[in-house]
């Protein structure tokens, strides 16, 4: 997740590298060696129900995009829509403008890589992203997490950037 401040939830994540969201959430959490979700772990796989976005514009959205996060024991891989509303349909992307697949494609996260966790805070290195810039030597980030039951909040702290300015909180819910 990049610092930065801005206004709405679209904006801030399209500025951000990881998140749960993502967990980002904004977050953004799969299946154990055993196959299946192990209760009291963030091993299992997540969706992202609720951004919470602090601030004199903050809200709460409650509509959000598909998205999907699953954690190994090791490892995690995410994919998220970092919008209000849904995508535009590209019809013919080899003659869409830039604009227009800015829009279909610009929300779009997807990423993959290892993960480590220290007291409640789960450091992500990607391996492998849709931005290359995610991907550089030395990249990851820190959120910070709680766990209560099938529920999980995950908030961004920091980034090899520096700190997450104004994070915004994301509330996942256990899908498997």
């Amino acid at each position: 997740m990049r610092v930065g401040q801005p206004n709405s939830y679209s904006k801030r994540c399209q500025m951000k590298r990881p998140s749960l969201a993502a967990l980002a959430p904004a977050l953004a959490l799969t299946l154990g060696l055993s196959g299946a979700s192990k209760p009291g772990s963030i091993q299992g796989s997540w969706r992202t129900i609720e951004v919470t976005i602090p601030g004199p514009n903050g809200r709460t959205v409650t509509s959000v995009q598909p998205n999907l996060t699953i954690l190994t024991n090791k490892h995690y891989s995410r994919v998220e829509v970092h919008s209000d509303a849904p995508r535009p349909v590209v019809a013919d992307a080899a003659h869409a403008s830039a604009e227009e697949l800015r829009a279909a494609w610009g929300p779009f996260v997807a990423e993959a890589g290892t993960y480590e966790i220290s007291g409640n805070i789960i450091t992500m290195r990607p391996i492998v992203a849709k931005n290359p810039a995610a991907m550089v030597a030395g990249a990851y980030s820190t959120f910070a997490f709680r766990l209560a039951g099938d529920t999980i909040w995950i908030t961004p702290k920091s980034t090899d950037k520096g700190q997450v300015a104004d994070a915004f909180t994301v509330k996942a819910v256990r899908v498997e």
